[in-house]
């Protein structure tokens, strides 16, 4: 049966010419005509009074109004897959389509697992995940790019609604033979004796170590900065490098005995969290709770099993809150 489309072809069309760049590259995307799509773009930009695109030599480019049409367009045809959704479910069929976006650390630990885990048990649903930085996935999740976010350290938002979240200790990782993994617990001050493998700060937590602890990067020969976690694991590993990160970055390495996580002690290191996050402003699907419930699973069990290895300590009073809403 031939899918039926909801949102305005003007709209779809407008969408694909703004991802591929130029109405050529969207017409081969769309298997349609290069000719209807400019028609229809021409027609909008007559009824709106206003140009959408810049033609330029290399292609289209979104002007500002054109910009807010496509967010438009984007969140309606997010809400036209969970219509769809919808009424699958009421036809009695767990069939449908789910987007995520992660961080890049969860591709390298619980994201296979969790993947592995719906296709066994829901295979009528299928999964487009996204990778980003949690400023991108912010936005992602609330320019309908994406159902479901998976955030380091998301701040309150009334336009948010945290499905799950918890607490993660503030503290480093080092191989098994580095002198600190003699500890329980590190200070900063002792940290600070030894080479650093810093994350960029496109990520949350190494703003925070800018913002709280900028000192302990006085002395510029004693750290590197790189944008890759996986890098920075593997230094750590290498037994030389101290590294800040959370326990859910690490939770492979963890869980393998490759790394010990060490909680920073310091008066005043504040947790990190990690949350599962939906748009407030719609319901959550029957399918998108599957999903972020499995997801949720996923994530406790990779903090569990790192956990397990006696690399840390779960902290006593850890919270973990639990959000909920109405099934639709």
């Amino acid at each position: 049966m031939a899918r039926a489309f909801l949102v305005p072809a003007s709209l779809r069309y407008l969408d694909q010419v703004a991802r591929s760049g130029s109405i050529q590259k969207a017409a081969k995307e769309l298997n349609v005509a290069a000719s209807a799509i400019d028609r229809q773009i021409l027609l909008l930009e007559q009824e709106l009074e206003v140009e959408l695109f810049e033609r330029v030599p290399r292609g289209m480019r979104l002007t500002a109004a054109g910009d807010a049409l496509v967010t438009l367009a984007r969140r309606w045809r997010a809400d036209e897959r969970r219509v769809a959704a919808d009424i699958k479910q009421l036809q009695g069929l767990d069939q449908g389509h789910v987007r995520l976006v992660a961080m890049d650390s969860h591709a390298n630990g619980l994201l296979p697992r969790f993947i592995e885990r719906l296709a066994v048990e829901q295979p009528r649903i299928s999964l487009e995940v996204e990778i980003a930085s949690p400023d991108d996935a912010l936005s992602a999740l609330l320019a309908g790019g994406a159902d479901i976010a998976a955030i380091f350290n998301l701040t309150p938002r009334r336009d948010v609604h945290v499905h799950w979240s918890s607490e993660l200790p503030f503290g480093c990782v080092v191989s098994p033979a580095h002198p600190l993994a003699k500890g329980e617990t590190v200070s900063l001050q002792e940290v600070v004796a030894y080479p650093i493998a810093l994350q960029s700060k496109a990520l949350m937590i190494r703003r925070y170590l800018d913002a709280r602890y900028g000192w302990l990067f006085a002395d510029p020969q004693k750290a590197l900065v790189t944008n890759s976690l996986q890098l920075v694991k593997q230094l750590a590993r290498g037994g030389r490098y101290v590294a800040f990160t959370s326990e859910l970055d690490a939770a492979p390495e963890l869980a393998a005995g490759t790394l010990r996580f060490l909680p920073v002690r310091d008066k005043g290191a504040e947790p990190q969290t990690v949350s599962v996050a939906i748009d407030a402003r719609k319901p959550l699907s029957r399918l998108g709770r599957i999903v972020a419930d499995l997801l949720t699973d996923e994530i406790r069990a990779s903090l569990r099993d790192a956990r397990a290895a006696g690399v840390a300590a779960m902290p006593a009073n850890e919270e973990i809150r639990q959000g909920s809403e109405e099934a639709t």
